[in-house]
């Protein structure tokens, strides 16, 4: 099985279709772009094309069991290589997107995949999320983030962020520590008897405990 039709094949188990030829064409830039960068850049943990597609765009698009159906506006926080915004914003185009990394590097290689994907309704911002916060403050439906740093600390940034009844989505360790705002969710995994954890919290909404 090629790398990308290992995509295809786990796409089609999260979304529940296959992946249309825009999307798949995308996909294909988008591998392309990062392999490209990687060899001098080192943007992601590995430069395996079949890593890539299991570990980061699959694995971003699990975020999508976690969001609303129709998510109007998204902020990607400490964004990287795109991940997991970008996935995202493939196979959801309506979802205005904004990509917040504050490496200069990391930056220009998202503009770069912007670009050769030809994304509308997407914008790089370069730097810190904290100096964003007045300027986004509630701008957004939901918040995803994906290797951001620390989880507890980041939280309550990215809550400043979303909207009322907007929520923060968080990927997280297989074993997390208890979260003083917002609460862990296991989802399945992309094989079988596998789960993925994630942090989420909701603006205003206190869940039962």
């Amino acid at each position: 099985m090629t790398p990308l039709e290992a995509l295809e094949s786990g796409a089609k188990a999260i979304l529940g279709r296959i992946l249309d030829e825009r999307e798949r064409d995308n996909f294909s830039k988008y591998l392309t772009l990062l392999l490209k960068w990687q060899k001098s850049h080192r943007l992601v943990g590995s430069n395996d094309p079949m890593w890539i597609v299991e570990h980061l765009f699959l694995d971003s698009l699990l975020f999508l069991r976690l969001l609303p159906s129709s998510p109007r506006s998204l902020a990607d926080l400490g964004s990287g290589a795109g991940l997991p915004g970008l996935p995202i914003k493939i196979v959801c185009p309506d979802i205005d997107v904004v990509l917040i990394e504050s490496r200069r590097r990391r930056a220009m290689f998202l503009t770069s995949a912007v670009r050769a994907m030809k994304l509308e309704g997407v914008r790089v911002l370069e730097g810190r999320v904290e100096g964003f916060v007045s300027e986004l403050r509630g701008a957004f439906d939901a918040v995803v983030m994906r290797c951001a740093g620390n989880i507890e600390v980041m939280i309550p940034v990215a809550a400043d962020l979303v909207a009322d009844h907007g929520i923060v989505v968080a990927s997280g360790p297989p074993n997390p520590k208890p979260l003083s705002i917002g609460d862990w969710v296991t989802v399945p995994g992309l094989r079988r008897g596998m789960f993925r954890r994630f942090a989420t919290y909701t603006k205003g909404f206190a869940p039962e405990r």
